[in-house]
């Protein structure tokens, strides 16, 4: 891939830190949206940050043209971001994964560069088809809202080649959890257990999803959800609970 400008926001922690990372090491341009600076370890010539909050609309576009400015244009966007706050959870999650990515989005449409490669890839999650009892109603709604968000954009942005798709990873280890799936083995042999593939899925593996429908390779894929779990949503449910309670002796990986 040549030398592009990617808007990442929410690229300092978890997953998307470790995209920007790999952006960064393949020689990539990369402005990151986010509330918090990076590690002073991820500090790069080709990095540039701006700090803000994505709920503020005026505040996207100010920063969104200040990128493009610098960079000489765009190619990518890619939305990692997610609601963390402590207010109204529904309300919270409506803005931080609709509104602020629509925000996003409509901001950096002008600054698309004509005839590069271009694309938009929002990280969603499982919960857009299975419902997670640990989170909420919100978190379950606007997840499946991003899918047709999504949807929307490959239709309406196509006729500018602009692609739109969705990566839906479940667990993951991320860098600020790899400690803790490490000390409890218990948990991380579950995972093993259920998931076909035999082990844990990994920020890194979200990130070369991202990678490559960013990439030419992905160039006639749009509109998309593309799942990144290892198989386990594949494994029916009563067969799964089996494996879980060691019944019959029944094991998804052999």
């Amino acid at each position: 891939m040549t030398s592009e400008h990617f808007i990442v926001v929410g690229g300092t922690t978890g997953s998307g830190r470790a995209l920007v990372r790999d952006l960064l090491d393949s020689g990539q341009q990369v402005t990151v949206f986010g509330r918090h600076r990076p590690p002073e370890a991820d500090r790069h010539p080709a990095l540039r940050v701006e700090l803000l909050d994505i709920m503020d609309a005026a505040a996207v576009r100010e920063a969104v043209e200040r990128s493009v400015t610098h960079t000489g244009g765009l190619n990518h966007i890619i939305c990692y971001q997610r609601y963390r706050g402590s207010g109204d959870a529904w309300a919270g999650e409506m803005a931080v994964t609709l509104t602020a990515t629509r925000a996003v989005i409509e901001a950096c449409v002008p600054h698309f560069r004509p005839g590069a490669n271009q694309a938009i890839v929002a990280v969603g999650s499982a919960a857009s088809r299975f419902v997670l009892a640990e989170q909420p109603v919100g978190y379950h709604a606007t997840k499946a809202g991003l899918v047709q968000m999504m949807r929307y954009y490959a239709v309406t942005l196509g006729p500018r080649a602009v692609r739109a798709n969705v990566v839906s990873p479940d667990t993951v280890i991320k860098e600020e959890s790899r400690q803790m799936y490490a000390a409890n083995r218990e948990l991380t042999a579950l995972y093993e257990t259920i998931t076909p593939l035999g082990r844990m899925g990994t920020s890194e593996d979200v990130a070369g999803v991202v990678r490559f429908l960013c990439s030419p390779a992905g160039g006639f894929v749009t509109g998309q959800e593309l799942v990144v779990d290892g198989g386990i949503s594949l494994v029916g449910h009563a067969a799964l609970a089996r494996a879980v309670a060691g019944l019959h002796g029944t094991r998804l990986n052999r």
